[in-house]
């Protein structure tokens, strides 16, 4: 089974950055899931697909997956492009959008 160590994305309710800096281990899903037939739940037989290990720096999960015998591969996070935008652009003079409300 392979792990996958990868820098998380903020999520849609998050503004900052906390929470995005940490590596995160995650073992990848041996079978596929399944739908209890009474209730409907979906559940797995996977047990190591609820660990999630989480490292200050990539060099230390691969140091961990290497120390244990776990075959990873590392998914290098994509770079975010700067927001620069103010409240006052709001109110700018030559806006390009109509102003409503």
């Amino acid at each position: 089974m392979v792990a996958r160590i990868y820098k998380p994305a903020k999520t849609a309710m998050q503004s900052g950055l906390a929470r995005t800096k940490e590596w995160v281990l995650e073992h990848e899903p041996e079978a596929a899931r399944e739908v209890e037939p009474l209730m409907g739940w979906t559940s797995s037989r996977d047990m190591k697909s609820q660990i999630r290990l989480e490292f200050d720096t990539k060099e230390e999960a691969v140091a961990y997956a290497e120390r244990n015998g776990i075959a990873f591969r590392i998914v290098d996070p994509k770079p975010r492009k700067p927001v620069r935008k103010s409240y006052a652009d709001n109110f700018r003079f030559g806006r390009v959008g109509k102003w409503t409300h």
